[in-house]
């Protein structure tokens, strides 16, 4: 897996804790430098934390399921990408608890910022699994650049939401599912040969 295809993942991956970033700016209305860095941080960190995890655990069962490692890193893909696609189109209160016209998103306590960090990154380490099926991938580069680009685009959806509001939770939630499923397709494709 290329850079390109790396960074694209790490997009993709991010979009539910960007989305729920701007639930948090939103209940915040006025969006510090403190606060977009510090749900940023919780974010990012366990955006990389999970993959890291998920691709440890893989590696463990890589050789008994070699045979079919391709399939099970296309399903969890497609499954996650579908997920954040439903969670898009039915709008509201999400399994991460964002609802955007709840005060209570403005906490940025650690027991708020830990269960909502977790909560966005359960994902993450299926896709870990899915790294470690595909093969071939500097889980180091791979972890590192999912962390920095979540923690960016946390730290930017926490000040959008506080200036322009929920508009782009749903946007940014199909733009996550549709890159996942398209990441999904593509380690199908090139392991039954169709793409090289």
């Amino acid at each position: 897996m290329g850079f390109g295809e790396l960074f694209l993942l790490a997009i993709g991956v991010s979009m539910d804790a960007f989305a729920v970033s701007i639930c948090k700016g939103l209940a915040m209305k006025k969006a510090t430098v403190g606060g977009m860095a510090t749900v940023g941080g919780w974010f990012g960190g366990f955006q990389a934390l999970m993959p890291l995890i998920g691709f440890f655990l893989g590696t463990l069962f890589a050789a008994a399921i070699e045979a079919v490692d391709h399939w099970v890193a296309f399903g969890l893909l497609a499954i996650l990408g579908g997920n954040m696609l439903k969670e898009a189109f039915e709008g509201g209160c999400d399994s991460e608890g964002c609802c955007c016209a709840d005060e209570h998103n403005a906490d940025l306590g650690v027991k708020t910022m830990f269960v909502m960090a977790v909560a966005t990154s359960i994902d993450a380490l299926a896709v870990g699994i899915s790294l470690a099926m595909a093969g071939g991938v500097n889980i180091w580069l791979s972890v590192l650049l999912i962390g920095l680009t979540t923690f960016t685009t946390s730290a930017i959806g926490v000040k959008i939401g506080s200036v322009f509001g929920a508009a782009f939770e749903k946007k940014a939630q199909l733009a996550g599912g549709v890159i996942l499923i398209l990441i999904g397709v593509k380690i199908l494709l090139e392991h039954l040969g169709i793409l090289v």
